[in-house]
């Protein structure tokens, strides 16, 4: 796939759909029956093949998952706190 800047020029149908140019379908992969997502931020408006973004995302919230347990553990194991029993008594009924 090539990485360089790219042009093309679509119209919208009278249903609102556009067709992509089978050049841009082949160089990125894009075949019949797959999803894209669309993303939009004002006037600008951006496709992306929808696998594409999960790989991006994949590790991008480690972090706050690590960060999150640590929080709880501490939470969990502190004796001045009694969120838990608090949470416990108000609903054994």
């Amino acid at each position: 796939m090539t990485s360089k800047l790219t042009f093309k020029k679509v119209k919208v149908s009278d249903k609102g759909q556009i067709s992509l140019p089978v050049e841009i379908q082949r160089e990125t992969g894009i075949k019949k029956g797959d999803e894209l997502l669309l993303i939009r931020k004002g006037q600008k408006i951006v496709l992306e093949k929808s696998g594409s973004i999960a790989q991006a995302l994949e590790n991008e919230f480690a972090d706050l998952q690590e960060f999150t347990e640590a929080s709880l553990r501490r939470m969990w194991l502190s004796k001045r706190e009694n969120v838990w029993d608090t949470y416990l008594k108000a609903n054994e009924n």
